[in-house]
């Protein structure tokens, strides 16, 4: 009569043991759950929207399109360039300490594959830029029409899709967490995407108009919707804030830096003045 009484303690064993198992890994699994929305969640939403309507009526713009360059996408290189120096280079020595931490490398093996990562990103973008380039200067050679080939769109897109959608993601997880903080990486954020919209559009303009800016706008709307369900591990954000960060850089390059862009000075320093005069405020108000 006691064989019973053991098997039943075990399985009473059991299935505690198991109740804990399936308790912890639905906490662990907690951060990968639909979120309720929260104020900050509704913000970083309208903020999403924001940056979809910048895709979809970027074309609207009529004042960006004329020459020489708009002054405004002067101002918008510099906002860009400030935000380079002023957040997304003290945010990846930030991610370099943490990479440190989690993998347990020596330090300056660490910050190394941080850079490494953003120069990834810039090469990477850099590529796609100049097949495009390479692309639209054959085909206005061969068939005297000045537009890259439609593989070339499609190239174009995904990789610009893939940057925004790591953009968007962010809105909900970045390193600085203040509200004052998320209002200067959306401001930046804006006028980046004005100035990298109106590059592609210039490239595309029929199928920026019918195709491109609607993946845009979606790829917006999916990454603030997974950066609302997805909480990734701490290196994974790192990792995609150092890549995103190596593409910002190689968009303010190439459209700002090159002769033929006949940029406007003045309204470049301004915006790039006018960015580290908030981005210092900010963190003088901060700390």
């Amino acid at each position: 009569m006691q064989k019973p009484k053991a098997c039943t303690a075990e399985r009473d064993r059991e299935t505690v043991t198991h109740a804990g198992t399936t308790s912890t890994s639905a906490s662990a699994g907690a951060p990968f759950g639909l979120r309720p929305m929260t104020p900050i969640t509704t913000v970083t939403f309208a903020m999403a929207l924001g940056f979809v309507a910048v895709h979809l009526f970027v074309g609207r713009l009529a004042f960006l399109d004329i020459v020489p360059r708009s002054r405004w996408l002067s101002f918008a290189g510099g906002v860009a360039v400030g935000y380079v120096f002023l957040h997304i280079m003290p945010e990846l020595g930030a991610h370099a300490t943490a990479f440190a931490a989690t993998t347990e490398l020596a330090a300056p093996v660490a910050e190394a594959m941080v850079y490494a990562l953003a120069l990834i990103g810039l090469v990477l973008f850099y590529g796609t830029e100049r097949a495009i380039v390479v692309s639209r200067g054959e085909r206005r050679t061969t068939e005297g029409r000045d537009r890259p080939e439609h593989g070339m769109f499609r190239l174009h897109i995904g990789a610009s899709a893939l940057l925004i959608f790591v953009i968007a993601y962010l809105l909900n997880h970045r390193e600085d967490e203040s509200l004052p903080g998320l209002v200067l990486y959306f401001g930046a954020m804006v006028l980046h995407f004005a100035t990298a919209d109106y590059g592609a559009r210039s490239h595309h303009p029929e199928l920026y108009d019918r195709q491109g800016r609607w993946i845009l706008a979606a790829a917006t709307l999916a990454g603030w919707g997974a950066g609302v369900v997805f909480a990734l591990p701490a290196l994974a954000i790192g990792s995609l804030f150092a890549f995103i960060g190596g593409g910002i850089v190689l968009v303010v390059l190439k459209e700002e830096l090159p002769e033929e862009r006949r940029s406007y000075f003045l309204p470049f320093l301004g915006g790039a003045a006018l960015y580290a005069a908030l981005a210092i405020g900010e963190l003088y108000l901060v700390t």
